[in-house]
């Protein structure tokens, strides 16, 4: 997967409504694989942005914080664990079907609790940035 790609080259339009359609994988952040989604990186976006993310098999995205934005999740396949809060001490699982909202400045690491399926889960974020605004956590920081 090439973080260099050109996500503005999928989209069509952006003359006020903007369209990528169906699209395969094509970059990754922090063990997460992401379609190419719409962000200011590809359409006129200023508070906004949404992907389709996939946690591989046993995958974990490692403990972080969104700075300032809020994260809605809707858990289209697989099993999920949240563990979040200050030293990541409490845990909340979801599975397809659940609607996840995560606030501003709650750290969390994600586990996919399968070790043959797929996580897979449309992302949107109050941040039309995406991963810039995200900063990692060390869960032993508040232990």
């Amino acid at each position: 997967m090439s973080e260099e790609l050109d996500l503005k080259q999928v989209v069509e339009g952006n003359d006020g409504i903007s369209v990528i359609r169906g699209s395969g994988t094509c970059r990754g952040w922090n063990n997460i694989q992401y379609k190419a989604g719409l962000s200011a990186k590809n359409v006129n976006a200023r508070k906004l942005s949404m992907n389709v993310a996939t946690i591989p098999p046993g995958g974990v995205a490692y403990a972080h914080i969104h700075v300032d934005f809020e994260v809605m999740l809707y858990i289209l396949q697989g099993r999920v664990r949240h563990e979040y809060g200050p030293g990541l001490k409490k845990a909340v699982e979801n599975e397809a079907g659940d609607f996840i909202f995560i606030e501003p400045g709650v750290p969390h690491e994600v586990f996919n609790l399968s070790d043959t399926e797929p996580v897979v889960a449309v992302v949107a974020r109050s941040d039309a940035s995406e991963w810039e605004n995200i900063v990692n956590y060390d869960r032993n920081s508040e232990a």
